[in-house]
């Protein structure tokens, strides 16, 4: 994944007109069921243009799946020059995931991580769950991503860097901080056998 940064976005009641330059891989479905390899060019919590070797009409559902993000769906707005644009039709919940999401993939490229481009990225089923702060403070977060060294969790407290913390039962602290969250790096790498989107920390 490679996101292109021209400012880093705050996403509040505007930001699905708001959208980013993100490179992101993924594959998407027509209506008739066919399905294409894609890349997106640009995206917002509502809409999003990708670089695709088919278009449908304008107007057709298409169904996407992202790497980092997964599926999103919506309608063809307009064509483009290397595919086409969508604008996004899924409930508010799901944009605001989208925006969380985006969040996290923006700042964590602009502040470099490199443990996080090191390990594949998933999206858990269990999104919610405890961060203990310093063996003290207990706080319900909710899980951006999850790689098998660490997590991005989205959270209004601004711990310190370095701060030891415990998410669900996983130790680690925190390395980064971020508009909308923290990266929290375990303290032991997740077993493969265990990572994956059934994962509970």
């Amino acid at each position: 994944m490679t996101a292109k940064l021209k400012t880093i976005p705050k996403f509040s009641e505007r930001r699905r007109h708001l959208r980013v330059e993100i490179v992101l891989l993924g594959r998407y479905m027509l209506q008739d069921k066919r399905e294409f390899p894609c890349q997106t060019v640009n995206m917002s919590p509502g809409g999003l243009a990708l670089d695709a070797p088919v278009r449908g009409a304008v107007g057709e559902h298409v169904v996407v799946y992202l790497d980092q993000i997964g599926r999103v769906e919506g309608k063809i707005a307009r064509h483009t020059e290397r595919g086409f644009a969508i604008q996004m039709t899924m409930p508010f919940a799901k944009r605001e995931k989208i925006a969380n999401q985006l969040t996290w993939l923006i700042n964590r490229d602009t502040l470099g991580m490199p443990e996080d481009r090191r390990h594949e990225r998933i999206i858990p089923n269990r999104r919610h769950s405890i961060l203990h702060v310093d063996g003290e403070r207990e706080h319900i977060v909710q899980l951006i991503d999850i790689s098998v060294s660490g997590a991005g969790v989205s959270t209004s407290i601004k711990p310190a860097l370095g701060t030891r913390v415990k998410l669900g039962q996983t130790d680690g602290q925190i390395v980064r901080i971020f508009e909308g969250g923290v990266a929290v790096r375990f303290d032991h790498a997740i077993p493969a056998d265990k990572f994956d989107e059934n994962i509970k920390l």
